[in-house]
């Protein structure tokens, strides 16, 4: 006997009780049974690339005379709900799962098609709309959650990642424009270097950003390619000829971004090398975004007893037993971001390999790892900067004091000196406590005026930075 909060649906496998107000069907119940592994589910840019393909594909399947317009525009209002979020407790299926996502593409084909003969005006269980002959039409699980991920992918890279990340370059440049007049000491293996300016190094921080930037941005036509229209195994079977194209046009107009079909349906379906190659690009990017927290996190220890040669905006107390501590919580939050988007790579990197012949069995969790990586990033980025860059400030006057107390500032000494005598000096500042220029004036190597002129670290600091100038003359080079 079946209690009244349930009620019977049926597949080819037998019974299954359905909770009563629940849209999904016995596929989706046996995939709620089957998966309890970890109460994630596929996110919500996901679900809306979804509905956005099966909207179009009822659409299309209109247009070609495959599904009456009455029944089609129904499934295209309810795929629409999907599309907008209005439906997001009705997938309740764990990312692990199936590998091919069939439970999630079965999840959304029987609730459009549940929500379709409510709004026909289904009575008495009669239901006209069938979640595979109408709203699965001209599609496969196979083909479908490829394309998902690719939309689902390249719509967060384009309206949340690349924002943040112009942000945060635009920052950072403001911050090296804002520093460009404050010398500070290089170091290289954590050891003091010759001076820089505080300008130089957040200038390098920009260029870094830039870079991640334009990696992120070469992944997008990759990700354009869809697999719509390959269905079962690459071969198209049992879809209509133009069904992909016309699809794909459609969601290229719901988007506004340039989808097209796969140029090779076969390499679409058995491997992921587009994701493959997005994720490292998100990876390299985390590894550039680790290296400029770490980088703040050294520069703004302290207070007293650290580097401190920049002070970070000031978000909370840091310790539950010394008073008035203060942690770097941004750049820190930030690392544990990157962290994980490392791990997300490597997860990503196992399951495209296992792409067994004409398709890949991994697909759920590469979709959960890559579009977790994308919003995790897109969102530290924007903390980052507005919470963090932005409110940087330079402490001027450490920075002088260590530039005068370095040792490495012998280095301009040396084509005139030598470097023993130059390495003597350097010896003798360090055991005595003294500077360079106090041991170099006693010495009396150099006059006066020429050793002060030597030692002036402004000279030492350079560019860095290769003129548009320099640049044209090398290409010219080149080319003759």
């Amino acid at each position: 006997m079946v209690s009244k909060n349930y009620r019977l649906e049926s597949d080819y496998l037998g019974d299954i009780r359905v909770p009563k107000d629940a849209y999904w069907g016995a596929e989706t119940q046996r995939a709620i049974e089957n998966f309890p592994i970890s109460g994630i589910y596929f996110p919500r840019e996901f679900l809306r690339a979804l509905g956005m393909v099966k909207l179009a594909a009822a659409e299309v399947n209109i247009k070609l005379g495959l599904l009456p317009r009455k029944m089609g525009k129904a499934i295209r209002d309810a795929a629409q709900e999907v599309m907008e979020g209005r439906l997001d407790h009705q997938f309740p299926i764990d990312v692990f799962q199936t590998g091919s996502g069939t439970s999630t593409n079965m999840n959304a084909n029987e609730v459009i098609a549940h929500r379709a003969n409510v709004i026909l005006g289904a009575r008495n269980g009669k239901k006209q709309v069938h979640p595979n002959d109408h709203v699965n039409r001209g599609q496969s699980s196979n083909d479908v959650i490829p394309s998902c991920l690719h939309i689902a992918a390249a719509e967060r890279i384009q309206t949340h990642l690349l924002p943040a990340l112009e942000e945060l370059q635009l920052a950072l440049e403001g911050k090296a424009k804002e520093f460009q007049p404050i010398l500070k000491i290089g170091r290289t293996h954590l050891q003091d270097a010759t001076p820089i300016r505080l300008g130089q190094e957040f200038g390098g921080y920009a260029a870094m950003i830039g870079h991640g930037k334009k990696r992120v941005r070469n992944v997008l036509p990759h990700l354009m390619e869809l697999a719509l229209g390959g269905t079962a195994v690459g071969t198209g079977i049992n879809t209509h000829p133009r069904f992909a194209f016309l699809v794909i046009q459609r969601i290229h107009e719901l988007t506004g971004m340039s989808f097209r079909e796969a140029e090779n349906h076969f390499e679409a379906q058995g491997a992921k090398d587009a994701v493959v190659e997005t994720s490292s690009a998100l990876k390299t990017l985390a590894v550039s975004l680790m290296k400029i927290a770490n980088d703040l996190r050294w520069l703004s220890s302290g207070p007293r007893c650290g580097i401190g040669e920049i002070v970070l905006p000031e978000l909370q107390p840091g310790s539950s037993i010394m008073p008035g501590k203060v942690n770097p919580v941004i750049p820190e939050a930030l690392t544990q971001v990157c962290a994980q988007v490392m791990g997300h790579d490597a997860t990503i990197a196992i399951a495209a390999m296992s792409g067994n012949f004409e398709l890949n069995v991994m697909m759920p969790v590469i979709t959960h790892n890559l579009l977790q990586s994308i919003a995790l990033l897109s969102r530290g980025v924007h903390l980052f900067t507005r919470k963090c860059i932005q409110g940087i400030r330079a402490n001027k006057e450490r920075c002088l004091e260590l530039v005068e107390k370095s040792l490495s500032l012998v280095t301009a000494l040396t084509p005139r000196i030598g470097y023993n005598a130059a390495a003597e000096i350097a010896r003798e500042a360090y055991a005595s406590g003294k500077t360079i220029r106090e041991v170099a004036l006693a010495r009396r190597i150099l006059l006066p005026q020429e050793l002060s002129d030597l030692l002036d670290p402004w000279k030492m600091t350079g560019t860095g930075i290769k003129s548009k100038i320099q640049k044209t003359k090398t290409k010219t080079r080149k080319v003759k």
